[in-house]
């Protein structure tokens, strides 16, 4: 299946280019349904896109709640390939507790739990997210647009675009 360029992705690149400097820039929220109806809501972190796609990738600790309200299923080679691409004080996140759950004082310290280095850990899970649709916004040029995916005859992934108001 063939696919056309987003014309969403260059707009989210040279943002987040533009903003480089600012620490937070990379930061995003994703929004869940949890199993009792009730949205969810967290900040994730930005791992750039699958390579030759527009899929969106997020690291993230498998024993978390996001995981199960996903309920997505990693593919092994990409998850690898993340891993080995992430820095050691990123994979040190994935060593320690359950995320969400009380601290306990004296539990141990990441670092003494296992060695990051020899592949991805049980907990770490990579998240890929294929967008069919995009709602840009500027609030600056006061631009808004809708970009929406569809298939063509031959399965290539077409975008469309409308202008909307902000």
């Amino acid at each position: 299946m063939g696919s056309a360029a987003a014309p969403w992705k260059s707009l989210l690149l040279t943002a987040l280019e533009s903003n480089g400097h600012i620490k937070h820039s990379q930061f995003l929220q994703l929004a869940t349904v949890g199993a009792n109806g009730r949205p969810s809501n967290r900040t994730v972190v930005f791992r750039g896109f699958q390579e030759g796609s527009d899929n969106i990738q997020i690291n993230t600790d498998s024993r978390s709640r996001k995981v199960e309200e996903l309920k997505n299923c990693p593919f092994a080679e990409q998850r690898e390939k993340a891993w080995s691409s992430i820095p050691s004080k990123t994979r040190m996140q994935y060593l320690g507790p359950n995320p969400g759950l009380p601290y306990l004082t004296g539990q141990p310290a990441k670092e003494n739990l296992q060695d990051s280095s020899s592949g991805p850990v049980d907990s770490y899970c990579l998240l890929v997210f294929n967008p069919d649709q995009v709602d840009y916004v500027n609030l600056k040029s006061e631009k808004r647009f809708l970009y929406k995916a569809s298939s063509s005859s031959r399965g290539e992934k077409l975008w469309s675009t409308e202008r909307i108001n902000p």
